[in-house]
């Protein structure tokens, strides 16, 4: 039976065989499906409100940028308003499915109320070297000159671009603006580097200008590591396909296991980014960064384009900008007619979100709108639609404490009229006090000193902790935007920062201006960070909002870092033991401390991990710092005459 099973499969396998062999192929029986995709897709744009053109613009060296064009249908004689951007045009153009260009544009464009309203030509295009357009790109890429060979930059890039735009639309006006955020905000102010004729306003919002004195990368001399994953995903591809990842729910965790920003780079694979390197190998302020300074740069010239500077009072990643810029314009008597200033109580690109709120700290009402409306929409119609607009003010300036917009005439400027502005030093006192104006107070048992251990093991955090990625997402705890209002009352509790705090206000007390820091210190080490907050403390008990009860409010605040004492360019040493002078600026502020609050100074030695930790010992370069060099210090702030640590307030006082 077994044999006769055997020879039974065996015939049945020939069979199978056989058949198989007179079966003609599938394909060769049976015609392939058609396919359900078209070759190429026509969009049915009857309905839409808006025609979108994607067009590739040749510059000057051959290069051709990808620009996506969005007209309003039935545009005649309409502005164009032109945004240059590395974060993808497309996306940008394209985040809604409705026919309307205002829910196309709203939630992700510069003011988009404002540029539908105004009926304007909307024009996003991808810088080179990212998304759709070609070329390389270079991170900020520096003008031509010492750092730039070529013959092209982002103002050529511009200037080209404008040309084509102005030749090549004819539902336009032939005036064009130009506005940005941030990147963008840069790209705003290269424009006007060597500008178009046909440029006629320009709106740099939160701009970054001087990666090394207080934007994006460095604040005196301090790194700051959190923006690693920017210079990672921004740089090695051209679409921002490699990502950042990260390897504990606390950043606080992952930066203090990698040691140095220098080894999670290499941990990281960061090395790949060109501008990494750059970093790395420039961590003083050396012509590098001097040849790239916007406001230097800009200032070689007059400015010939009506400019509007916007600026947030708690910018996070670009403090330093916009004031920086209207500073060094508005010094050239051929530059300050077409320049304008406006700063309002927002985060990074806070002036196109809703403004009624930062944190937990509320308005009267919708602050952003209220600066869109009143201030960016008649600059707007004034210099790109000719209208007999009334020209809006020097500067509109909103005065947190007392919140409220104010007209000025210029910056620092305490008020319109009958006020001046007085440098009044906010002495560091005995006993954790401050006192505003006169002597620092003089006690024969004081030994003149507050001390505390700056421990590189145990920084001092930014922020409470867990610290969440520097991302933009609040349902997964990224709150990054809006950490400069964080409540300070935990870093306060702690014995490695110092506190100092006034009586309670019996009156106002206004600043307009930059604080300027000037410390007197010393350290057992031989490198120091020092880390100055300036700080309005609530009342106990704030009935109409309870949460606010002791709230501890950052009005300015900011780091340096010891090794620049004596120069910027070239780090030296600090002799260990020796008290020192450091003298900074803290970022521009316009405040009011009010009755019943009080004035608080914090100083600590660490901000982690928003910037890198100093060894405290001094080595050649901290980005290579190695565990052996982290070493604890104790630190001493002096506050007896002739030894007078404090901050020197831009006072408002009656003129």
């Amino acid at each position: 039976m077994r044999n006769h099973f055997l020879l039974s499969c065996a015939l049945l396998l020939c069979g199978v065989q056989a058949a198989l062999a007179q079966t003609p192929a599938t394909n060769a029986t049976y015609a392939a499906l058609p396919s359900e995709t078209p070759e190429k897709v026509v969009p049915a744009t009857e309905s839409l409100d808006y025609i979108k053109r994607v067009e590739r613009i040749t510059m000057r060296d051959g290069v051709k940028l990808s620009t996506v064009i969005l007209i309003p249908k039935g545009a005649k004689n309409a502005a164009i308003l032109l945004t240059r951007t590395p974060y993808n045009a497309a996306e940008l153009t394209s985040h809604s499915e409705s026919s309307h260009l205002g829910a196309l544009l709203q939630g992700y464009d510069h003011a988009a109320d404002v540029i539908v309203d105004g009926g304007y030509i909307r024009v996003v295009q991808d810088i080179r070297g990212k998304y759709e357009s070609e070329g390389d790109y270079v991170m900020t890429r520096p003008f031509r000159g010492p750092l730039n060979s070529t013959p092209v930059d982002h103002a050529t890039d511009t200037y080209d671009t404008i040309d084509w735009l102005v030749k090549n639309l004819p539902e336009s006006n032939g005036r064009v603006g130009i506005i940005g955020i941030s990147y963008n905000g840069f790209l705003s102010l290269a424009a006007l580097v060597d500008p178009h004729p046909a440029l006629k306003a320009a709106v740099p919002m939160n701009p970054m200008v001087d990666g090394w004195r207080g934007d994006d990368w460095f604040h005196h001399g301090a790194f700051r590591q959190q923006g690693m994953g920017y210079v990672y995903e921004q740089v090695v591809t051209r679409k921002n396909e490699a990502k950042w990842f990260t390897s504990h729910y606390d950043d606080y965790d992952m930066f203090m296991q990698a040691g140095s920003a220098g080894e999670l780079g290499r941990q990281r694979g960061l090395e790949q980014s060109g501008y990494w390197r750059k970093l790395v190998e420039h961590p003083a302020y050396d012509s590098f960064w001097q040849q790239q300074a916007m406001d230097k740069l800009l200032a070689r010239k007059p400015l010939t384009v009506p400019t509007l500077l916007v600026h947030s009072l708690w910018d996070a990643e670009d403090s330093y900008g916009a004031i920086a810029v209207y500073k060094a314009l508005n010094a050239r008597p051929d530059s300050a007619a077409n320049l304008k200033l406006a700063f309002g109580p927002w985060v990074h690109g806070g002036a196109i979100q809703d403004g009624s709120f930062i944190g937990a700290i509320k308005f009267r009402g919708d602050t952003a709108w209220e600066f869109r409306e009143q201030v960016l929409k008649p600059f707007l119609d004034r210099n790109l639609k000719s209208l007999p607009t009334p020209e809006i003010p020097k500067v509109s300036a909103f005065e947190t404490g007392s919140n409220r917009w104010i007209k000025l005439d210029g910056w620092p400027l305490g008020c319109a009229q009958g006020c001046a502005i007085k440098p009044t030093p906010l002495l560091l006192q005995a006993g954790h006090k401050l006192a505003l104006g006169g002597a620092p107070a003089s006690l024969a048992v004081d030994v003149g000193f507050d001390e505390y251990v700056s421990d590189p093991s145990k920084p001092v955090p930014y922020r409470n902790r867990p610290i969440r990625p520097s991302g933009y997402d609040e349902g997964k705890g990224m709150s990054w935007p809006r950490w400069l209002v964080d409540d300070q009352r935990e870093a306060s509790g702690r014995t490695d920062v110092l506190v100092y705090t006034s009586e309670v206000l019996a009156k106002p007390v206004k600043i307009a201006g930059e604080p300027l820091v000037k410390l007197i210190a010393s350290t057992t080490g031989s490198d120091a960070d020092w880390v100055v907050k300036l700080i309005d403390v609530y009342p106990d008990e704030v009935p109409a909002q309870p949460n606010m009860g002791g709230y501890q409010l950052m009005v300015s605040a900011d780091i340096f870092r010891g090794r620049y004492r004596e120069s910027w360019e070239r780090p030296v040493a600090i002799k260990p033991g020796e008290a020192l002078g450091y003298n900074f600026g803290l970022p521009t502020a316009n405040h009011v401390f009010q009755p019943g609050h009080r004035i608080m100074v914090q100083i600590q030695s660490s901000w982690f991990p928003l910037y890198d930790r100093n060894p405290q010992t001094f080595v050649p370069n901290i980005f290579n710092a190695k565990p052996a060099d982290y070493r604890s210090a104790i630190q001493r702030v002096y506050r007896k005459a002739g030894q007078a640590s404090l901050i020197e307030l831009p006072l408002v006082v009656a003129d």
